[in-house]
């Protein structure tokens, strides 16, 4: 109970509460900035703790992902259509990385809207063989756009609704 307490009454919980919810696939940071002020972070501590959170699992991703497919593979066969899901969509997002290679992938990153974002540009980035090194700052530059796009409409909704509501 007390480290619920820790994340939900302390500002330093907050920040760790907003890099948690930003790992998760799908909400990312395009869900965790506005998570991070709606729990009353700055928005300058909300975008830091959503970059960091949406960052973490990049490298790890480009890395190991297509190991981890085979080896789900071959020890979950039952999975084998959520795998290759995922692989038609890396192939699929893939296409549109490739043509314009690293800017591509910072822009497909960094343009917040469904189907993009660290994750699938990791997913990516790894099917289209780039390596690591030259991927991440990529990555990086995208997931930094996409906050900057996210802070700036999380405060325009937040000044919207609070001159609704008053």
């Amino acid at each position: 109970m007390e480290i619920l307490n820790w994340l939900n009454d302390t500002i330093s919980g907050e920040f760790v509460l907003t890099m948690l919810v930003s790992m998760i696939p799908i909400i990312e940071l395009r869900g965790g900035i506005p998570f991070g002020v709606a729990v009353g972070l700055p928005y300058p501590a909300a975008f830091a703790a959503a970059v960091i959170g949406n960052v973490l699992p990049a490298p790890f991703i480009v890395v190991y992902i297509r190991r981890i497919f085979q080896w789900m593979r071959q020890r979950l066969p039952r999975l084998n259509s959520l795998v290759d899901k995922l692989e038609r969509k890396a192939h699929l997002k893939g296409k549109k990385v490739s043509k314009y290679k690293y800017l591509g992938l910072t822009l497909f990153v960094g343009i917040p809207l469904p189907g993009t974002g660290a994750w699938t540009g990791s997913l990516a980035a790894a099917f289209l063989d780039m390596p690591l090194r030259k991927a991440l700052p990529s990555i990086i530059l995208g997931v930094l756009l996409a906050g900057c796009i996210m802070t700036a409409l999380t405060s325009v909704g937040v000044n919207v609704f609070s001159t609704v509501a008053a």
